[in-house]
């Protein structure tokens, strides 16, 4: 598999997850999303890409590596928060 396909998938994954936390926005729970990118993007993404570049040695690949590995939490996380519906309380 190259980059182009790894990111190809991620992009799959980054939509999906992306209407999701939009959702949230939609029905006034703005701080859903910003928790699950919070811990997407900055707890699991960029430590998960430094393992990947420095650790493992994979350099930029690591990088294309961690990208959709991490879209595709923020939208498993997105999914399940989505199918608990406590968003739907939320009064605007």
């Amino acid at each position: 598999m190259n980059t182009y396909e790894e990111q190809g998938i991620g992009f799959i994954f980054y939509g999906l997850g992306m209407v999701l936390n939009n959702t949230f926005n939609g029905a006034g729970d703005t701080w859903t999303p910003t928790w699950i990118n919070i811990f997407g993007f900055w707890i699991f993404q960029i430590p998960f890409a430094y393992l990947l570049v420095h650790y493992y040695k994979l350099g930029p690949l690591g990088v294309f590596i961690a990208i959709p590995v991490a879209e595709t939490l923020i939208t498993v996380l997105s999914v399940v928060v989505y199918r608990r519906g406590n968003w739907k309380r939320i009064a605007i």
